[in-house]
């Protein structure tokens, strides 16, 4: 069999001294066997790994050597061992700090063995010399020269100083604003501790003016730690908090997907939900707009477009539908709600037949559900957001005739206890409401599933509670119209409490 030439390059050796030692010719093994045996041997490195893993031969453990002796110690010297040419700079870095990033590590083993014709005799130097036991002695090793190339436009040069600064003091404080920089520039000199130190940063910082570029860069870097922080912070904050702002217009399509989807989505009610969308499609389509419209205002733009399509079937709302598929559009049950679904024309004639469709069967059946199943991804929603003003907070909602008050309370500064209860409808405070919401049931007892879950960030960590889900017949008095309380202990604030429940055949 005829060997190919890379193959041939790789095996080729050849006999070297006058004890006719074998010898590797090729990079990066330039040393006899023998030599190499002992060098592995010296360094605490599995010789066939190292052979099998050539580029990480001595990475790994010349780190942990620099790490144990010389952490937290002053540079020796101010004379700098290497210089780096990077960003059209010349940055003057030591061995001991160099060797904490396994980019320039590569390089600088890379420089050493190129330069030499012992590249190996250079390396041993180079660990006698820096013993803590010789610290006193001049170090023989060259000062040397090695080149980094960078393309990612995240990197500046404030960004990659302070990282190159964070190889000489740990805990150098990162800017919000040079984080995404200072973030890719760890990446690119793969410096592990601070990628991680920059994650957590971000993790604690985000907002609604930062939660598209973090997402993103999570993304990039496949920082998995980073993109899942990034969805459950906007499944908490998407309707109360950026569903408010201009900055919803940077969400990107594929992580709303991913919120919408989530049975911890918190919103306060499924048609406010719906209002956010079409907030976000308005300002996709409308770029120049900087400031919030008014709800009419982005009615009006839908209901602009040409009354013989909807604006899902057009070519510019195709790529939209998989987002508004998501939305549980038999949770809007108040009429005037139902109208705006009409007047806009945003969504297909079929969708909007099987809501009503629903509707009506379920108002015919005193209330009865039967096409809805599954609690997490088909239950109706309504939420409350429990501030640090707040003592006691509740909210009175009404699906087919059943009135039902969703209520919050605090006992103390860490208590709280959360529960719905069912409402006579001659008990509500205000005969409008029984008016608005028109249909009224008379049923003496109503089967609901639910589900109580609340939510709080306490030191960038998402802390969740939530009942079980639980079938309950809901009276018209005590105690059975008071469903269970769900109680908790948290220092978090805001709490974000959702309350889902179905109405199953009864």
């Amino acid at each position: 069999t005829i060997m190919s030439n890379t193959h041939r390059a790789r095996l080729e050796r050849r006999i070297a001294g006058s004890t006719n030692r074998w010898r590797f010719p090729k990079q990066p093994f330039t040393g006899d066997l023998l030599s190499l045996s002992q060098m592995f041997k010296a360094l605490s490195i599995d010789f066939e790994e190292a052979l099998r893993n050539p580029d990480r031969l001595y990475i790994s453990q010349i780190q942990k050597f620099f790490c144990e002796n010389f952490k937290n110690k002053d540079i020796q010297s101010a004379e700098a061992d290497v210089i780096l040419e990077c960003l059209g700079f010349k940055w003057e870095l030591h061995q001991p700090q160099l060797f904490q990033s396994e980019t320039l590590a590569k390089l600088y083993l890379k420089a050493l063995m190129q330069g030499t014709t012992y590249p190996l005799r250079e390396l041993e130097e180079l660990l006698r010399a820096q013993s803590p036991k010789k610290t006193k002695e001049k170090s023989p090793a060259k000062r040397m020269i090695i080149s980094l190339k960078i393309n990612d436009p995240l990197v500046t040069k404030v960004a990659f100083a302070t990282a190159l600064k964070n190889l000489y003091v740990s805990e150098v404080e990162i800017n919000l604003e040079d984080v995404l920089g200072v973030l890719a520039s760890a990446h690119i000199l793969q410096f592990s501790g601070l990628f991680q130190r920059c994650v957590d940063v971000m993790i604690t910082r985000l907002m609604p003016s930062t939660i598209k570029n973090f997402y993103e860069a999570g993304c990039k870097y496949k920082e998995e730690q980073l993109t899942t922080a990034c969805e459950k912070w906007l499944e908490m904050n998407l309707v109360p908090l950026v569903g408010m702002q201009i900055h919803l217009r940077k969400i990107p399509q594929d992580l709303l997907h991913k919120v919408l989807k989530s049975p911890r989505l918190f919103t306060f009610s499924e048609f406010r939900l719906l209002k956010t969308m079409l907030l976000w499609v308005f300002l996709q389509l409308n770029y120049k707009i900087q400031a919030i419209p008014t709800h009419e205002t982005v009615m009006t733009f839908f209901k602009s477009f040409p009354e013989n399509c909807c604006f899902l079937d057009r070519d510019i709302g195709q790529s939209l539908r998989p987002l508004f598929l998501c939305l549980r559009l038999h949770g809007i049950t108040k009429g005037k709600d139902l109208e705006v679904l009409r007047y806009i024309n945003f969504f297909p004639e079929s969708w909007l037949n099987r809501v009503t469709a629903n509707h009506y069967h379920a108002l015919e059946n005193g209330g009865d559900m039967d096409q809805l199943k599954d609690l997490n991804t088909q239950a109706v929603r309504f939420g409350l957001l429990f501030n640090q003003e707040n003592t006691t907070y509740s909210k009175m909602i009404a699906v087919y005739g059943f009135f039902f008050k969703i209520m919050g309370l605090r006992h103390d500064t860490t208590s709280y206890s959360f529960y719905m209860q069912r409402i006579k409808h001659t008990d509500l405070e205000s005969p409008f409401v029984v008016y608005e919401h028109k249909p009224v049931s008379l049923r003496a007892a109503r089967l609901v599933k639910y589900e109580i879950r609340a939510q709080a960030l306490v030191d960038g960590k998402w802390q969740e509670f939530r009942t079980n889900q639980i079938m309950q017949k809901f009276g018209l008095t005590k105690p059975s119209c008071k469903s269970h309380i769900l109680k908790i202990q948290t220092v978090g604030i805001p709490i974000y409490v959702s309350f889902a429940f179905i109405f199953p055949p009864s």
